[in-house]
């Protein structure tokens, strides 16, 4: 599956946080000014076939986040990654989302899948680090050692138990996240953040554990940082008008 960005706009243009777009690819960025401590990341992602899947729209919500306070974006596939950094020089976690036979892993399924978003300007490629096997037989951590060692990227490691955050720090991600739990089936299902999940790992981990997958307000944000969360990410509660309008539908009706 290939891809290409898209030609930059004239001009200066909206960059979201007041300064000019980095160049395209993988803006140069110290690792430790990456995802500043207590920060919040909005994940600005959008289902296919709904109002606003396409890169204008995501951008438009990454701008608002950004333009909220939000400390970086977090964007599935490369279109959208770069269009968020043709008009932004912020923080960018870029995954791509791909179903594929053979495997059940879908979040930057490969080496190829992360090298695009790099080249489309992400920070920080967030990649699936669960125990699924790849298509070919391989591991997800094999994938994240690829990364480091042939782009040398920072890497998001998005897990659903604590051996696999431990699997992906050994492998050399940079940041951990709980964002796969609840979604392998051997992993804990609730439906709200496996908080148990989040403080084992903080306290087994050597690296910056981020929580992710199922935030729905500031107090739950609030709480993942008293745990030692290093930042969060929050995406439907925030950037999905769609699935926030049918909650509070339900809730009405069954008032």
């Amino acid at each position: 599956m290939s891809w290409a960005p898209p030609a930059r706009p004239a001009g200066p243009g909206p960059v979201g946080i007041g300064r000019e777009p980095a160049s395209q690819g993988c803006p140069a960025m110290p690792q430790d000014e990456m995802i500043p401590q207590g920060s919040l990341i909005v994940s600005c992602q959008a289902d296919a076939g709904t109002p606003l899947a396409g890169p204008d729209a995501i951008a438009g919500l990454a701008l608002a986040a950004l333009a909220g306070g939000a400390a970086g974006i977090r964007a599935d596939g490369p279109a959208n990654v770069a269009m968020i950094r043709s008009r932004s020089d912020c923080l960018l976690v870029g995954s791509f989302k791909i179903r594929a036979e053979g495997t059940a892993v879908y979040v930057t399924p490969s080496f190829d899948a992360a090298v695009q978003v790099i080249d489309a300007g992400a920070n920080i490629v967030g990649i699936e680090a669960t125990e699924r096997p790849l298509a070919d037989g391989s591991s997800t951590h094999d994938t994240i050692r690829r990364i480091k060692q042939q782009r040398g990227a920072a890497v998001m490691a998005d897990v659903s138990v604590l051996p696999e955050a431990l699997k992906a720090q050994e492998a050399g991600a940079d940041y951990v996240t709980c964002a796969m739990a609840g979604f392998t089936p051997y992993s804990r299902q609730a439906e709200g953040p496996d908080w148990e999940l989040i403080d084992r790992m903080v306290n087994t981990l050597d690296v910056p554990v981020i929580a992710e997958g199922r935030l729905w307000n500031g107090a739950e944000a609030a709480r993942a940082l008293d745990l030692g969360a290093h930042a969060v990410v929050v995406g439907t509660a925030i950037s999905d008008p769609l699935k926030i309008t049918r909650r509070f539908v339900e809730a009405m009706k069954s008032n």
